[in-house]
């Protein structure tokens, strides 16, 4: 049976692993502010992007570009955000997982891997999986760089038909309670996709026009040239924004993980100290009925 010493080392320990938790919770709760901030701005932008691009493919009775060629889906290039760090509940291992269902579901095609995230990518490369590219630490200072570097090598492939369709997998951020796990199709493009891409939706309840509204843009230069310049834009606008959304959900999951933590470890302070107590009182107990007890025997 514990004694009190042992007791008191547990609650001493518990009470600094909740400091630590406490902590983590006010941090999570600072980054994610600013988070929150660059995802919201990051939305209309998107939104626009993918109307402005929908109305100049609209515009086009044929339009030809290396990243509008549809080929069958043989090679295939997912892109799986993690965050770097852990303690932030289920948040890493449903991208982990939805990955690996991805790639079970494509088994007879050949699938490639971009991990982007530190957990993502010893997770991947544990499983053995194809890790073509890896970016961990970039949420640590996360920068539209970035972004730009990872959408330059995905148009690369997909320009040079070394892989026939890119997949985005992350988690999209609903609230600081809620994330929605998101498989987005990013390469190749059609007009029904980009009119539909989720940026549009994320964002449909922003100022502007609704969902799906048409605006008739008025072009200066011909639709082809316009789309060719918008075209890797559009990829650059949702692989970042797909990492904005991450870093949002992330910090949301970790301060909500960390909360529960220090939540949990005050129950248990209060339950090793009633359980110390009721020791240290049957202590204090017995040796009252041994000084009786002794007393009794003398007389």
């Amino acid at each position: 049976m514990p004694t009190l010493i042992d007791f008191r080392r547990r609650i001493r320990s518990v009470k600094n692993t909740q400091q630590i938790t406490r902590a983590m919770k006010f941090v999570a709760a600072a980054k994610l502010r600013r988070a929150q901030e660059n995802m919201l701005a990051a939305r209309p932008y998107a939104r626009q992007m993918a109307s402005l691009l929908a109305s100049a493919m609209s515009r086009i009775e044929n339009p030809q570009h290396p990243l509008l060629a549809r080929r069958p889906e043989q090679r295939i290039l997912v892109i799986s955000l993690s965050g770097d760090k852990g303690l932030c509940g289920a948040f890493n291992t449903n991208v982990l997982r939805r990955t690996l269902e991805f790639v079970r579901e494509n088994a007879a095609q050949q699938v490639e891997v971009i991990a982007v995230g530190k957990k993502s990518r010893d997770a991947l490369r544990k499983r053995r999986l194809r890790v073509i590219a890896d970016h961990a630490g970039v949420f640590q200072r996360l920068r539209f760089e970035q972004g730009k570097e990872i959408a330059a090598r995905v148009i690369e492939l997909y320009a040079d038909a070394k892989v026939d369709a890119v997949y985005l997998i992350y988690n999209e951020f609903k609230s600081v309670l809620a994330q929605r796990l998101s498989v987005h199709k990013v390469l190749p493009l059609s007009t029904e996709e980009v009119a539909a891409a989720p940026a549009e939706a994320a964002a449909g309840h922003a100022a502007g026009h609704a969902v799906g509204t048409r605006v008739d843009y008025i072009y200066e230069q011909p639709a082809a040239d316009i789309l060719g310049k918008l075209l890797p834009r559009y990829v650059e606008t949702q692989i970042w924004r797909a990492m904005l959304e991450t870093w949002a959900a992330f910090n949301a999951a970790q301060m909500t993980a960390m909360e529960a933590a220090t939540k949990n470890a005050g129950e248990l302070i209060d339950n090793l100290t009633l359980h110390m107590n009721k020791v240290r009182q049957a202590a204090i107990t017995k040796e009252i009925i041994e000084v009786v007890s002794g007393a009794a025997a003398a007389q």
